[in-house]
């Protein structure tokens, strides 16, 4: 096998192992307690809520994507208890956006790529910022990592919302390359990276 291909099997591995220990750490943290499980091996991101054939709401993840696990776990910590009752959260998406609707993705998009980004240097994961937008050529996400950087240090400031806070001591603690110190805002100091 060459040098490239058994590279390329190493990653895949590698991340299907970070989805996998995604799982096991989230649904040991949070799965009795509220209900909820993760669940990797989707098309497309969805989280559907509790009702009477599912007894536990899903939070389905792309793939065996860690970035997409910790994306869709952003979304869940910060949902309150009414939107955690709506198929996705109620929230729209539309995959064909101009650049003023990209605009509005982006404004609704900022907060849980800043909650990504803590969770993801908690995993010691790399985080990528993520426009979701083929359609609009040329553009700036330079506005949008800036906007997201400055709201993670806000909410460091601040200080993380309890279940942030609760599954970001628990992957800093049990993933392999876990950071104990993802609360220190010299991990956000440069732009996250496109």
């Amino acid at each position: 096998m060459s040098q490239s291909v058994t590279q390329g099997l190493r990653v895949t591995v590698k991340t299907l192992d970070n989805a996998s220990k995604l799982i096991r750490i989230f649904n040991a943290e949070f799965g009795a307690a509220h209900s909820v499980r993760l669940v990797g091996g989707a098309l497309e991101p969805l989280y559907l809520p509790r009702d009477e054939q599912r007894p536990n709401a899903e939070i389905h993840f792309r793939e065996d994507f860690a970035a997409s696990a910790l994306h869709e776990l952003a979304h869940w910590c910060l949902a309150g208890k009414q939107r955690r009752e709506q198929e996705d959260y109620g929230y729209w998406y539309d995959a064909m956006r101009d650049a003023s609707q990209q605009q509005k993705f982006e404004a609704v998009e900022v907060r849980p790529q800043s909650i990504e980004w803590i969770l993801s240097v908690a995993a010691g994961l790399r985080f990528r910022i993520s426009s979701d937008n083929f359609q609009v050529e040329k553009l700036d996400v330079d506005p949008f990592r800036g906007a997201v950087r400055a709201t993670v240090l806000s909410e460091l400031k601040d200080g993380l919302p309890s279940r942030v806070n609760q599954l970001a001591v628990a992957l800093a603690l049990d993933m392999p390359e876990g950071n104990e110190r993802f609360a220190d805002p010299g991990h956000y100091q440069e732009l996250p990276v496109k």
